[in-house]
């Protein structure tokens, strides 16, 4: 059997079993009473962390998104890459990550399970988009447009590739010009989009 939690661990511990779920299962495997199976404790349990499934996945979308945000940092660290390369970092994570954990990145755009309006959430959200667009603008790539037209377009494009990968309409291919895999090829088109001319 398994072991039973103290009132400040379950809380974490939810958590991890929801992410197990979410791997297994999907978005919608993650429910109140498969979380508290999963970790070995009363379907009521969960009640006092988290009153209902909403904010139960908020919570575990917030989580992830904080990876991401974390790993988009320490990439960004590296003192090898050029301005337009910290620029695709923030691309690379997304895909990767969603190639990766495909049921993860789902979870983070649900908008019929995941409240977005939910201020811990808006706020990394927020880091994330805040610190891709301060790299735009360090960049100077972008003259002729604003920095969020640079950005809402970067991941509009990443957005839709990933998830149209994801679908299983566009398959894993190269660039047949470059030889690059399509979305570093993509990235070069889009970030030579943004280059004024001299």
């Amino acid at each position: 059997m398994k072991q039973p939690f103290h009132h400040g661990s379950l809380k974490l511990a939810l958590l991890d079993a929801s992410v197990v779920l979410l791997d297994m299962h999907g978005p919608d495997g993650v429910t109140i009473r498969a979380v508290a199976r999963e970790a070995g404790v009363s379907h009521a349990a969960p009640v006092n962390h988290y009153k209902d499934r909403e904010t139960l996945l908020t919570a575990l979308a917030t989580v992830l998104f904080k990876d991401l945000l974390a790993c988009v940092i320490k990439k960004l660290r590296s003192e090898d890459l050029l301005a337009n390369e910290r620029i695709s970092v923030f691309a690379t994570v997304l895909f990767e990550y969603a190639m990766t954990h495909p049921n993860r990145y789902r979870l983070l755009w649900h908008t019929g399970l995941v409240d977005h309006s939910d201020p811990e959430l808006l706020d990394v959200m927020n880091q994330f988009y805040g610190a891709c667009c301060a790299e735009i603008s360090g960049a100077k790539m972008c003259t002729n447009r604003d920095v969020e037209t640079y950005a809402i377009a970067l991941w509009s494009m990443v957005h839709g590739y990933i998830d149209l990968r994801l679908t299983g309409m566009f398959e894993a291919r190269n660039d047949t010009v470059s030889g690059h895999p399509r979305l570093e090829a993509m990235l070069e088109l889009f970030q030579n989009s943004g280059r004024t001319k001299s």
